[in-house]
């Protein structure tokens, strides 16, 4: 059996960011320092946070007056970010820029008098944190299904964002079905979906064709992680989310003779080393990256943190 990685995978800048975020929040402060949410969706970095001290809740009433808090890198509503002040919170904002991109779209377009659609999945944290930098005026579909039976204020006033971590395919779908129902929807200036998951969706597409099954590493509240095995299956290869190597069921690799490895972008590399290890147990005899594209992208941290993060699992940091 033989395994083939794809590139990119894994980290991304802005998920470097937000971990190095709480890290050195803790460094400086010491703990507890509060969380609000996970500060990424992989069950590994949230553990491993909090046993350095990282206690994540899901509420600001939660944290008590005058503590340091660190809003994940999805985002957070001007309720939420107003609260935390209201309480005398030290605040540290570790939003991927990217996600902070869409909300200043989201306002950019409201002070223009348009109403705005968002593509994207209910209930998802980012979603929350778009949709609530703007008092009304802003609709969420998750559908083609959703944009037939929407109802907005001036068919000829609105624009449409979506949420950073949606499949490519789907959101292409979606936007077709507002371009046709809205022939004056006014599209973002740049695309939202980010860098790091279009690269990760492009590495699967060429993968997929040639393993005869895909594992994902990542955890299921990841949506970017779900995604990349929706991509494989859509293209006709089996695919399975892993937490870790401990989720692998060796029943999977009956027959398989190429396995293909990718991993969400909030999933840490030391995962996949591990899954890799758990396949040579069952019988890989071989593991060989892909070539594809190199990110190096980079974030700055908040201010009063120093320094830059680079992209790559393993929160590398410059400028310390």
């Amino acid at each position: 059996m033989e395994v083939l990685l794809a590139q990119p995978r894994g980290f991304c800048a802005g998920v470097d960011r937000a971990i190095e975020i709480v890290r050195r929040a803790l460094q400086l402060y010491g703990a507890p320092i509060y969380v609000r949410h996970e500060i990424v969706h992989n069950t590994y970095v949230v553990d491993d946070l909090r046993a350095q001290g990282a206690v994540f809740v899901e509420e600001i009433e939660e944290i008590p007056e005058g503590a340091t808090v660190v809003f994940s890198a999805h985002g957070v509503s001007r309720a939420v970010y107003a609260r935390a002040l209201e309480r005398g919170l030290r605040v540290f904002d570790a939003t991927c820029p990217l996600v902070t991109k869409v909300h200043t779209e989201v306002a950019r377009m409201r002070a223009q008098g348009r109403e705005v659609v968002m593509i994207g999945h209910r209930g998802h944290p980012e979603v929350d944190g778009t949709m609530g930098q703007t008092d009304g005026g802003i609709y969420l579909v998750e559908t083609e299904e959703d944009v037939a039976r929407l109802q907005v204020g001036d068919p000829r006033a609105l624009a449409y964002v979506t949420q950073t971590t949606l499949s490519i395919d789907d959101a292409a779908r979606i936007v077709v079905a507002l371009k046709q129902r809205f022939p004056d929807i006014v599209e973002p200036k740049r695309g939202d979906i980010c860098y790091a998951t279009q690269n990760r969706q492009d590495a699967v597409k060429v993968l997929a064709p040639r393993v005869d099954m895909m594992i994902v590493v990542g955890s299921r509240t990841s949506s970017n992680s779900n995604r990349l095995r929706e991509v494989a299956e859509r293209m006709g290869i089996q695919a399975y989310l892993v937490d870790s190597a401990a989720d692998i069921d060796p029943a999977w690799l009956e027959g398989v003779a190429r396995v293909g490895i990718t991993a969400g972008a909030s999933a840490p590399e030391v995962l996949v080393q591990q899954v890799t290890e758990r396949l040579r147990e069952l019988g890989a005899a071989s593991v060989h990256a892909v070539a594809g594209v190199v990110e190096n992208m980079v974030f700055p941290l908040p201010k009063g943190l120093g320094g830059a993060v680079s992209a790559g699992g393993g929160a590398a940091v410059a400028g310390a």
